[in-house]
């Protein structure tokens, strides 16, 4: 496994601390991502985008999708319904999971739908009016008495 020194990242940054913790985090795990479920991330448009689950075999209630601190965390309960099923084969893999996706600031979830087998999960940028660029009008001083006053101070 390596390791990365992140601590110049820490001592030349203000204010990016929290993506100095997300690669800390992400270069500290030690494990192989986990390839069940299969899933997707799809961009649909310049700021929405989509996670679709293939969760075959769940059933809506056995599927949870939660919104924690920036994460969203997919979980599927497994529910022992053997009654008594002897199985030759048992390719269908229907067993507990976790999935968990970091969100970026200003990304929430939009909806959650279970269709065909598949869960949809569609997430959208909403950036606050207070962070969008706005134009600043700039007032001409010529010809105005404060105008005229700030030249006589000079």
């Amino acid at each position: 496994m390596r390791t990365y020194d992140l601590s110049p990242l820490y001592r030349t940054t203000v204010g990016f601390d929290q993506y100095a913790d997300l690669l800390d985090r992400i270069f500290s795990q030690d494990f192989a991502p986990s390839r069940h479920p299969p899933f997707n991330i799809e961009k649909t448009s310049e700021d929405k985008y989509r996670i679709s689950i293939a969760v075959a075999g769940y059933s809506e209630d056995e599927l949870s999708v939660e919104l924690r601190e920036n994460q969203l965390i997919v979980t599927a309960a497994r529910k022992d319904e053997e009654d008594g099923k002897t199985y030759l084969h048992r390719g269908i893999a229907k067993r507990a999971f976790e999935k968990k996706f970091q969100l970026a600031d200003h990304i929430i979830v939009d909806s959650a739908a279970y269709e065909n087998g598949m869960l949809h999960v569609d997430l959208k940028r909403e950036v606050p009016d207070a962070l969008k660029p706005r134009r600043i009008a700039i007032a001409s001083t010529v010809g105005s008495k404060s105008g005229e006053a700030n030249r006589l101070a000079a």
